[in-house]
């Protein structure tokens, strides 16, 4: 565990099928800050490291890390799902961290820091959704797809299209659409009774705003606020998008 700059390698953290979890932590007071990645990203990019420079600054510990198959982590990116990234999830934030701690999840990492607010009640004081995009393999993805797309998945139980955000293929596989159905949120009251807060982009073409207005009513927790960007894109990283996320963790560790 570190307290100043980072080493260029991250640790590691062993997983029950001999594998590992590339991470980064950083000591510090509680709350705590752990963030979420989103759906093929990996735990270097903007948001993340400035998070990470942020709590340094005031004190505060830090953790990020990738799931299996996302950066510098083991295993292949095409046999994750959304139960297996969750437990990647899970076993992190049991094993690295202590204490009260603040979720900041971007974009799929919304939907994984949900569920870890649900299932450790008492160890998360509060949640930071960045384009948050739960449910996004049912609603966003297999009811956005037309019926080639379809039967493609059904048929090569992969579909591969171009990415907008990189140079490698965007991989959908038929076991993430199927493993996500057993970790929908948004079709009942979610459990969740922390402070929340949903920062928006209303020019976010893959997490439509209207998705947390949806999340907004379906918490359990009347401390709810959406922060919604007129033209702010589904990355949301601008300096400015940046300076509200910190003001937005800053405010719910002085709670």
């Amino acid at each position: 565990m570190t307290q100043a700059s980072q080493p260029a390698s991250p640790e590691r953290l062993e997983t029950a099928d001999g594998g590992h979890l590339a991470y980064h932590r950083s000591s510090g007071k509680t709350p705590g800050v752990v963030f979420l990645g989103g759906y093929a990203s990996d735990m270097t990019g903007t948001k993340a490291i400035a998070l990470e420079a942020h709590a340094h600054r005031h004190g505060h510990a830090f953790l990020r890390f990738d799931y299996r198959g996302h950066g510098q982590s083991s295993g292949r990116f095409e046999d994750g799902t959304i139960g297996c990234w969750y437990a990647d999830a899970l076993a992190a934030f049991d094993a690295l961290t202590e204490g009260p701690q603040i979720l900041v999840g971007s974009s799929m990492g919304g939907w994984i820091a949900l569920l870890l607010a649900r299932d450790r009640p008492q160890r998360v004081a509060g949640l930071v959704g960045i384009a948050a995009a739960p449910d996004f393999t049912e609603d966003l993805m297999w009811a956005e797809f037309d019926a080639a797309q379809r039967a493609t998945l059904e048929r090569e139980r992969i579909l591969r299209q171009p990415s907008e955000y990189s140079d490698q293929p965007y991989i959908v596989t038929m076991d993430l659409i199927e493993d996500g159905r057993n970790h929908l949120l948004l079709r009942a009251p979610i459990p969740i009774r922390v402070p929340v807060r949903l920062l928006q982009g209303m020019r976010d073409p893959d997490a439509p705003y209207r998705h947390a207005l949806t999340l907004a009513d379906r918490l359990e927790s009347d401390d709810v606020q959406i922060r919604l960007i007129k033209d702010g894109d589904h990355r949301l990283s601008t300096d400015r998008d940046l300076a509200i996320l910190t003001d937005t963790v800053d405010a719910l560790l002085a709670l």
